[in-house]
């Protein structure tokens, strides 16, 4: 095949892996398993890792660029195309190159959008034809967060964050300032303090005002960095912070507003600038009718 045969396809295109934020978080209990049970809703922003894929005649799985530290069997890219293989029999190889442009552990799903991207892409690239549903499936063994990066919309989120069902949420602005701090995500699960029994609400609730974050208290005593975040923010808007951080957001009506927020907090803080979006903007690249 040439390379604007495979250029066609979308090999060695760049994919969208679109951050998200958590927009409330209530923890409802706990399964025997030890998984939290919670209620959240997650919004898309247009801010996003970029990544793309080229064949590997040998048929293996490779990195690029690896993350230092991190074995690639490790990476959740990798660990996504190799389930595609097993789940599928399909015997392709892939070179998988990240142009990493959101933070690590902040709290935005960095990871989880990149296996997620990896998951859609690969389908399409490699012909396999999964539905959107069995993608979703195969996303929640690697991570509770990657079935709402495949649904590819903003979602109210209940059962260990599986259970979606699309939601529209006002068009927002967005900034977002990411700590001098990586939050153990783990151990704000696992801490004594934290709220496990919050009453369920509905969507309505939501919208009507209740949203705040029940790993809000125990991160920000852990975190003090996370603590000064959210003061610092709450000179311009409402300051929140998204799932177990490190990162807090803020959300403004008009652009305007968000860009003298982000001006202002720049001087001081790492700040991203960014638009809420009701689709994500890998789902808008890959169109209808791929799945």
């Amino acid at each position: 095949m040439t390379e604007s045969q495979l250029n066609s396809m979308g090999w060695g295109e760049k994919w969208p892996a679109p951050a998200k934020l958590n927009l409330m978080l209530r923890i409802t209990g706990r399964r025997q398993d030890g998984y939290h049970l919670l209620q959240t809703v997650f919004r898309f922003i247009d801010l996003c890792d970029l990544i793309s894929f080229d064949p590997a005649v040998d048929g293996a799985v490779r990195l690029r660029n690896p993350i230092p530290g991190v074995p690639e069997s490790e990476d959740l890219t990798v660990r996504a195309a190799n389930l595609l293989k097993q789940y599928t029999g399909c015997t392709e190889g892939v070179w998988i190159e990240i142009d990493k442009n959101l933070p690590m552990g902040g709290g935005l799903g960095g990871g989880s959008s990149d296996a997620a991207t990896t998951l859609l892409v690969l389908n399409r690239l490699w012909g396999l034809g999964l539905s959107l549903d069995i993608l979703m499936e195969l996303g929640l063994r690697l991570g509770a967060d990657v079935p709402v990066f495949v649904f590819g919309r903003n979602a109210w989120a209940e059962g260990v964050g599986e259970k979606l069902t699309e939601v529209s949420v006002p068009d927002r602005w967005v900034v977002v300032i990411k700590p001098d701090c990586h939050v153990n995500t783990r151990q704000i699960f696992l801490a004594d303090g934290l709220t496990r029994n919050s009453k369920p609400i509905r969507m309505t609730d939501f919208l009507a005002g209740d949203a705040r974050n029940d790993c809000l208290p125990i991160v920000g005593e852990l975190y003090p960095p996370i603590t000064k975040a959210i003061e610092a923010l709450s000179r311009f808007g409402e300051a929140k912070l998204t799932g177990t951080g490190a990162c807090v957001f803020a959300e403004f009506d008009s652009e305007d507003l968000a860009r003298h927020a982000f001006l202002e907090l720049s001087e001081d803080w790492q700040v991203y600038f960014a638009k809420g979006v009701d689709k994500s903007p890998l789902h808008a690249k890959l169109g209808q009718g791929t799945f």
